[in-house]
C-alpha cells in the first residue's frame, strides 16, 4: 500500500520540484535592455523667402509680317527696257528709286501730238478773239452796240474749250511718260519679282511685290489669363490723346545653334477677340529690323518665327518658389522651428514654366520645401539643406547633445 503511494507522489514531486525551478530561473533571468529606432530625418531642399516686387514676364509666339506690303502694277503699256541693279528678290531700295522703266517713245510722240493740238487751239482762240475786235470796232464806229452773236462769243467759248481739252490731252500724255517709270512707293525690299527686261507689260500685271522695311509687326495671341497682367496701349473712341504707351516685348529666334534676340514694343491690340481661339492678338512692333545690330546678328525676316516674352504689371511683395515645389497647385510645405512640414495653402498670382508668384499664405522668412515627395504627411521629420547650405551637425535631430536628449528626439512620435 505504501509503495503504491509513493510510486504516485514522487512524480507528482519532481514535476512540482521542477516547475518551482523553472520559475525561479525565469525570475532570475537579466533584464533586456529596450532600444528604440531612431527616427531618420528626410533630406530635402529648401529656400527661405523673402517678399519681393516681381514682374510678370508674358510670353507668347508669332510670325514677322511687313508693316506695309504692296503690288507694283504699271499704268501703261509698254515694253522693259531697263531695271535696277537692285529690282531682285531681297534687293533695298529708298523711296523714289527708279525700279523699272518702261520703252518711252510712244508716249514721248504722244506728247508732241498733244503739244500742237494745244498750238492750234490756242491759235484758233487768237483768230476768234480777234474778229470779235474787228466787228465791235466796225459797230462801235456806227455809232450802235455790237450784239453778241457779231462779237463771236459763242466761237471764242467753243475755242477757249477746244483749247482746254488740247491742254488736257498734253498733261495726260506728259503723266503716261512719267508712269514709263516705276519708282518705289517708300522705303522697302523686294519680296517677289516677276518681270525682266525685255518683257511687254499691260495695266495689271504684276510686277513685283515690295514691303516697307521701317518696322515689322508680330501678332501674338494673349490668353484671359495673359491679359490681366499686360497694360494693353488701348485706345477707345473718344480718346483724344492718342492712347498709352505699350509694354516692351523681347523676340527671339533660333538660326542654327545661335539663338537672337530683338527689341520692340506692343504699339496696339486688335478689335476682335478670335472666336476659334478664344485669344486676342496685340501687335508688337521692331523698329528698323534691318539694321546692323550686335555682333553677327541677322536681320528680322519676313515669315520669320520668333518667341515673345512681354513685360507684364508688376506684383508687389510677391515670393517667388519654383514651379515643382507647389503641392496640388496651391499647396506648399513649410519647415516648421521644429524641422516638421507643414501643408499650408496658399494664394498663386501668377505661375510660368520655371516660377510660381505668391501673393498670399507666406511671411517673410519662412522655409519651404522644394524637393518632390511622393509622400509627405504634416509633421514629418525633415534635414533640410536651406538655400544650398547643408544643415550643422548640432541642428539634426537625433544628434548632439546628451543621450537623453537624442532618445527624446528619437521617440517623439511623426
Amino acid at each position: 500500500m505504501i509503495g503504491k503511494l509513493l510510486k504516485w507522489i514522487l512524480p507528482l514531486v519532481v514535476l512540482l520540484a521542477a516547475l518551482a525551478g523553472g520559475r525561479y530561473i525565469i525570475s532570475q533571468r537579466p533584464e533586456a535592455p529596450q532600444f528604440n529606432p531612431p527616427v531618420v530625418p528626410v533630406a530635402i531642399d529648401a529656400i527661405r523667402v523673402q517678399p519681393v516686387d516681381y514682374r510678370v514676364v508674358v510670353r507668347s509666339e508669332g510670325t514677322v509680317e511687313p508693316r506695309t506690303e504692296s503690288t507694283l502694277i504699271p499704268q501703261v503699256s509698254g515694253k522693259i527696257v531697263e531695271i535696277s541693279p537692285s529690282f531682285r528678290e531681297g534687293g533695298f531700295f529708298a523711296a523714289g528709286d527708279l525700279l523699272v522703266r518702261l520703252d518711252p517713245r510712244d508716249y514721248q510722240l504722244a506728247i508732241a501730238s498733244a503739244e500742237a493740238q494745244v498750238a492750234q487751239a490756242e491759235s484758233a482762240l487768237e483768230q476768234e478773239i480777234a474778229q470779235a475786235k474787228v466787228v465791235e470796232n466796225d459797230w462801235r464806229m456806227l455809232g450802235k452796240e455790237a450784239p453778241e452773236l457779231g462779237l463771236r462769243k459763242p466761237q471764242i467759248a467753243a475755242a477757249r474749250a477746244a483749247l482746254l481739252s488740247a491742254q488736257a490731252q498734253l498733261e495726260r500724255a506728259r503723266v503716261d511718260l512719267q508712269r514709263t517709270q516705276i519708282r518705289a512707293p517708300y522705303e522697302g525690299q523686294v519680296l517677289e519679282k516677276n518681270v525682266d527686261i525685255g518683257q511687254f507689260v499691260s495695266p495689271g500685271t504684276v510686277l513685283a511685290r515690295v514691303y516697307a522695311t521701317d518696322f515689322v509687326e508680330i501678332r501674338l495671341p494673349l490668353s484671359s489669363r495673359q491679359l490681366e497682367f499686360v497694360d494693353l496701349p488701348e485706345r477707345f473712341r473718344d480718346d483724344t490723346t492718342g492712347g498709352s504707351e505699350g509694354p516692351a516685348v523681347r523676340l527671339k529666334a533660333s538660326l542654327g545653334r545661335e539663338t537672337w534676340a530683338w527689341e520692340g514694343r506692343i504699339v496696339r491690340a486688335e478689335g476682335a477677340i478670335d472666336t476659334r481661339s478664344r485669344q486676342l492678338f496685340v501687335v508688337a512692333q521692331v523698329d528698323n529690323p534691318y539694321r546692323r545690330g550686335v555682333g553677327d546678328r541677322p536681320p528680322l525676316r519676313i515669315g520669320q518665327f520668333v518667341e515673345a516674352e512681354i513685360d507684364g504689371r508688376v506684383l508687389p511683395g510677391a515670393y517667388v518658389i519654383p514651379r515643382g515645389a507647389l503641392r496640388d497647385g496651391d499647396g506648399v510645405l513649410v519647415i516648421d522651428a521644429e524641422s516638421r512640414l507643414q501643408r499650408r495653402q496658399v494664394e498663386v498670382a501668377w505661375t510660368d514654366g520655371e516660377n510660381a508668384v505668391i501673393v498670399a499664405g507666406l511671411a517673410p522668412g519662412e522655409v519651404v520645401n522644394v524637393t518632390p515627395l511622393a509622400v509627405a504627411t504634416d509633421g514629418t521629420l525633415v534635414s533640410a539643406t536651406i538655400d544650398g547650405v547643408p544643415p550643422a551637425p548640432r541642428e539634426r535631430p537625433g544628434e548632439g547633445g546628451p543621450p537623453g536628449d537624442r532618445v527624446a528626439a528619437q521617440e517623439r512620435p511623426q
